[in-house]
């Protein structure tokens, strides 16, 4: 192992978000190999994690994030740095997170003009070509996004007052799913384990067979087409978005048009928001005021929507991220991302310069290759 490295774990400042980057027993694990960890106080409050259960592990626990920011070498987060995070960033300091920057001029100009090594959880790949730091969040936001659609369905929220697997003599609720990935698949065993009837739409044919051997004959899959998107989404009940392209913004695959036509009390649960989203009607919202309104369709489209379980979260989180907080911290920062291209693929700026294709793709923007900004 190389030098000491100062890990630095701030308190989550995002609207709603309870999750914490580091749980104690990763803070352990760090501690073990030597290095330092500074964990701002009471940021794992909402994982009954209290201050004292850090410092038993080797943690240093200090009084703001200020001083976190300050006397750390790698900040790891779990949401994107708010501005007041920004500004404590320094040049060559790390920062690791979820950044998704492809809607996000301002955060991207922001960490620009910081000077500091932004390295993205979302664009991390695998030796499968996967993204495994953003299954995990996955996993739980397509689980989250029937439960949620199923308030949004009630009288209550704004909804039509549906019940979403109905009741015997009654019909149940129809959920169109879009997208057959891994939120998408999620969304479709929770809404067929509530016995709603469930259609799933994905351009890619063995993602539809996958989900309709999965399932069996409980879930239609239907390739999805601009008029078949259209004629499901006007039909749901409740329309779940959950489209992903790495790095990317999200495509709007559903338009206003099509919103307006949907039955008065209908619901939408955008998950792609943090991407921008796939509905031309989606606007980001918190867990404080997670719905809107428009033409009476229901819209729940909060951006951190993993935030409101984070017990479960932080450490689905954990198990995935802290391998390759491990090797920020043992080979250093430039050459961890050096030597790992599954790593180096989830950075997205470093010194000044925006370095991901996706990210440059989605804001129409010049890019750097990541290895001439490294010196490879």
């Amino acid at each position: 192992m190389g030098r000491v490295v100062i890990v630095g774990v701030p308190k989550e400042s995002k609207v709603g978000e309870y999750r914490v980057s580091l749980v104690p027993e990763s803070v352990r694990e760090l501690s073990k190999r030597g290095h330092r960890v500074l964990v701002e106080c009471d940021a794992g409050e909402g994982i009954r994690a209290p201050d004292a259960a850090y410092a038993e592990v080797g943690a240093e626990v200090v009084t703001s994030a200020a001083e976190v920011f300050e006397r750390s070498d790698l900040v790891v987060k779990v949401k994107e740095p708010q501005p007041d995070e920004i500004a404590m960033l320094r040049p060559g300091q790390a920062l690791f997170t979820y950044l998704h920057l492809a809607p996000d001029v301002a955060q991207t100009d922001a960490l620009m003009a910081s000077g500091c090594i932004a390295i993205a959880y979302e664009t991390v790949t695998d030796s499968r070509g996967s993204l495994p730091l953003l299954t995990p969040m996955s996993e739980i936001a397509g689980r989250l996004s029937v439960t949620a659609g199923a308030r949004c369905l009630q009288r209550a929220a704004g909804g039509a007052g549906i019940l979403l697997g109905g009741v015997p003599g009654t019909p149940p609720a129809n959920v169109t799913v879009i997208g057959a990935g891994t939120v998408g698949t999620e969304a479709v065993r929770m809404a067929v384990g509530l016995l709603a009837d469930v259609t799933v739409l994905d351009t890619s044919l063995h993602a539809l067979r996958r989900i309709a051997d999965q399932f069996e004959n409980r879930v239609k899959a239907l390739r999805a087409t601009d008029e078949i998107t259209r004629a499901c989404v006007r039909d749901a009940d409740l329309a779940i978005g959950a489209v992903l392209v790495a790095g990317d913004e999200a495509p709007k695959l559903v338009d206003a048009e099509t919103v307006r036509e949907m039955r008065r009390g209908s619901a939408i649960v955008d998950v792609a928001i943090d991407q921008g989203g796939c509905f031309e009607t989606s606007r980001p919202t918190t867990h404080t005021e997670p719905t809107y309104l428009v033409d009476e369709v229901v819209h729940y489209c909060v951006t951190n929507m993993p935030g409101c379980v984070p017990l479960t979260a932080s450490y689905a989180l954990n198990h995935a991220t802290i391998d390759f907080v491990f090797a920020l911290a043992d080979r250093g920062i430039e050459e961890a991302l050096r030597v790992d291209p599954h790593l180096l693929a989830g950075l997205n700026v470093m010194g000044g310069h925006l370095v991901h294709a996706s990210v440059a793709h989605a804001q129409q923007r010049e890019f750097a290759e990541p290895r001439d900004v490294l010196g490879v």
